[in-house]
């Protein structure tokens, strides 16, 4: 197993599961906060704005695991990270929609968009150097 560079990993030591990646220690964040602060959401957005925002945020992290498993072959692993990538997007555009119906403060959001640039440009990094994370053959 290969070592890391410094942005997505821990330290200087080898990264020996998904959830050492910091990567994904900030989508984790940012699933954990909009879990959270949708708890407030009114009642009848239940099935449409709270399952959805819900739904991408996590995802950013579970296509974080599936990249990590998915190391062996660089396509498969930059396309699931492509994937997250997208989720995060997705995740934004809830985010916005939710503060358009003042159900968070621009400060919430603002926060929360900034923990998404970082991912966003960590999966970036990632998929233009993704040697270092791949599975030695």
């Amino acid at each position: 197993m290969s070592q890391t560079s410094g942005n997505q990993g821990r330290g200087s030591g080898a990264i020996r599961h998904f959830t050492d990646l910091i990567v994904w220690q900030k989508a984790h964040a940012v699933s954990t906060r909009i879990f959270t602060l949708s708890k407030s959401f009114p009642p009848e957005e239940k099935f449409s704005l709270t399952d959805q925002i819900r739904r991408s945020a996590r995802s950013i992290g579970a296509n974080i695991a599936e990249a990590w498993a998915k190391r062996r072959y660089e396509a498969a692993f930059i396309a699931k990270l492509t994937d997250s990538d997208g989720e995060s997007n997705e995740t934004e555009h809830w985010l916005i929609e939710a503060e358009s119906c003042e159900y968070l403060s621009p400060e919430s959001v603002s926060e929360i968009r900034g923990l998404l640039s970082e991912v966003g440009k960590m999966l970036g990094a990632m998929m233009l150097n993704p040697q270092p994370f791949l599975l030695q053959k």
